[in-house]
């Protein structure tokens, strides 16, 4: 068979290194998920996302025709989750006062506390 970028294919994970998951599509082919290809969100260990002989849709990046080499992404298939969803009962935010008139209330009592503890020292 003959892979094409922008392909989705299915494939077994092979292997798995501390930088990604080798996957052999078919007998002739295989392919490595980098660790940047694994998932939208920070991945610290492969094994959290794979697990030996897992079956797997991934995305083909790139070809290697000389080598039947392909890079392949995980993430690109998978479904993508919003990473913060807004909660029904926030707390509404108190009005934002613009400007430094709320500064310059303040500006005499921190001028009397640095005073104080200038006497102390």
């Amino acid at each position: 068979m003959r892979y094409m970028v922008g392909d989705i294919v299915e494939g077994t994970v092979t292997g798995i290194q501390p930088y990604g998951a080798f996957v052999s599509l078919d007998t002739a082919h295989r392919g490595l998920i980098h660790i940047s290809e694994i998932s939208d969100y920070y991945v610290r260990d492969v094994h959290c996302y794979v697990k030996l002989h897992d079956r797997v849709k991934v995305k083909v990046l790139d070809v290697d025709e000389e080598h039947a080499q392909l890079k392949l992404s995980l993430k690109a298939v998978s479904c993508k989750k919003p990473r913060y969803r807004k909660k029904r009962h926030e707390k509404a935010l108190p009005p934002m006062v613009i400007g430094f008139a709320s500064l310059r209330k303040q500006l005499d009592r921190w001028i009397a506390d640095a005073a104080d503890k200038e006497e102390l020292l």
